[in-house]
């Protein structure tokens, strides 16, 4: 049976997206791939439009292989219980692209930037879309920009 499993697992590979941490790091991706960057601000622990927002949208199978192809996504990830507390380092990055990103604190906040970082598209809050409407607005935006 152990066999079986671990011939699926190989045969058929889980679906992850990827979703970065480091702002800097995903600018440079982003450039060197020629795609756009999907930011989500999200309080993963305590936040319930948040936590329904990946896990009806952002999680999904479609949205992970659409993504890969398109984007570099990036997470900032608010979390307020101790077990679930993010590095100083970290804290202070996510810190930082609020600042620039999300001064008023909107959770979830879903924001689609050029490279560069210059803002194309907002989503505040949970949006009222399937996984296929957002990426066709996502979809919309890339096909505008090029």
């Amino acid at each position: 049976m152990k066999t079986f499993l671990l011939l699926l697992i190989a045969i058929f590979p889980i679906q992850s997206t990827d979703w970065q941490l480091d702002f800097e790091k995903a600018k440079q991706m982003a450039q060197a791939e020629h795609k756009l960057i999907l930011l989500n601000f999200s309080g993963s622990d305590w936040c319930g439009p948040c936590i329904r927002m990946h896990k009806e949208i952002l999680d999904t199978d479609a949205f992970g292989q659409f993504a890969k192809e398109r984007l570099v996504l990036v997470s900032a990830d608010f979390p307020r219980s101790k077990k679930n507390a993010l590095s100083t380092e970290q804290q202070k990055k996510n810190d930082q692209l609020a600042e620039t990103y999300n001064n008023k604190g909107a959770f979830p906040l879903t924001l689609l930037l050029t490279a560069d970082g210059k803002l194309l598209k907002t989503w505040d809050g949970l949006p009222k879309l399937t996984t296929a409407e957002f990426t066709q607005q996502i979809q919309s935006v890339i096909d505008a920009s090029h």
